[in-house]
């Protein structure tokens, strides 16, 4: 299967952007894998695809796969790539787009200086929505909400605050990201039996209450430059926790992301940060693998 893309970054989250809008490729698993491949393939930390509006009042639809191949509910950077493909492939004019995402709906506004910004919707704190099952964990409270221990085995305990944002995270406060133990402390988090569909490990380090850098390994994914919905669920965390101000930037390793949310639980979380094209191509698929 001879197959057209786009690849993009946002802030270092990288990915492979399909257009599905006149007609599915039908893509397994496998070959999802495969495009992602950084070594036989084009290399992504997700697969995005654009879709027909499958509804009234949306323009898109916006699926994404993992570099594993499984389909996730949502990503951040990844959904500001997308308006920035659609405009520049003259797919829509418009500078407002509502998208279809698994869980629900999402709106994009492409910002006269480049950057894009991100209705991301509200958080998400009910645990059978996240979903998290925490029976059996030692939990406490910080300024009313709930956080709780995950027992990581030698590598001791991870007190985590749970949010979803279209994707479960799992948050924690960290006192130097540089020197934390992510690539061994993450895959045990995402795998933690506690959360029935893995969960994206967040690592917070506070600068200001305006300021936090992030580390986040994410399911299916491992540690990426950047995650959006991680950025949003933790200034969420922070600012449920009392830490942080109400617009928070951002610092991960590909770049600054800046996150508003007004700290109610009906409230959108609000991302802006930046969407470029890296280079267009074309890739022969194995029809099996």
């Amino acid at each position: 299967m001879h197959i057209r893309f786009t690849k993009m970054q946002g802030a270092g989250n990288d990915f492979v952007v399909l257009d599905e809008t006149q007609g599915r490729l039908g893509l397994t698993t496998a070959q999802y894998r495969f495009l992602a491949d950084r070594h036989f393939g084009v290399g992504a930390d997700q697969i995005l695809t654009v879709r027909p509006s499958p509804a009234p009042g949306l323009d898109f639809e916006y699926v994404i796969h993992n570099a594993d191949g499984g389909e996730v509910e949502h990503c951040g950077n990844g959904a500001r790539c997308f308006v920035r493909y659609v405009r520049d492939k003259g797919l829509t004019d418009k500078s407002n787009v509502r998208v279809k995402v698994q869980q629900g709906e999402i709106e994009l506004r492409m910002n006269p200086d480049g950057r894009v910004t991100v209705d991301m919707g509200a958080p998400v704190f009910d645990w059978d929505r996240v979903p998290f099952k925490p029976i059996g964990l030692i939990s406490d409270q910080v300024n009313g909400w709930p956080v709780f221990d995950l027992a990581l085995g030698e590598l001791g305990i991870a007190r985590v605050g749970v949010v979803s944002m279209g994707n479960p995270h799992a948050v924690q406060r960290v006192d130097d990201v540089d020197t934390f133990p992510v690539l061994a402390q993450g895959p045990l988090i995402e795998n933690h039996p506690a959360f029935p569909k893995r969960v994206n490990a967040g690592f917070m380090q506070i600068v200001s209450r305006s300021q936090i850098k992030l580390r986040v390994f994410e399911r299916g994914a491992g540690e990426t430059l950047a995650c959006g919905t991680g950025a949003c669920a933790a200034v969420v965390a922070g600012i449920r926790q009392g830490w942080l101000d109400a617009r928070v930037d951002v610092q991960t390793h590909g770049g600054v992301l800046t996150i508003e949310w007004a700290g109610q639980a009906d409230s959108p979380v609000l991302m802006t940060g930046p969407a470029t094209p890296v280079f267009e191509g074309s890739i022969d698929v194995p029809d099996t693998l």
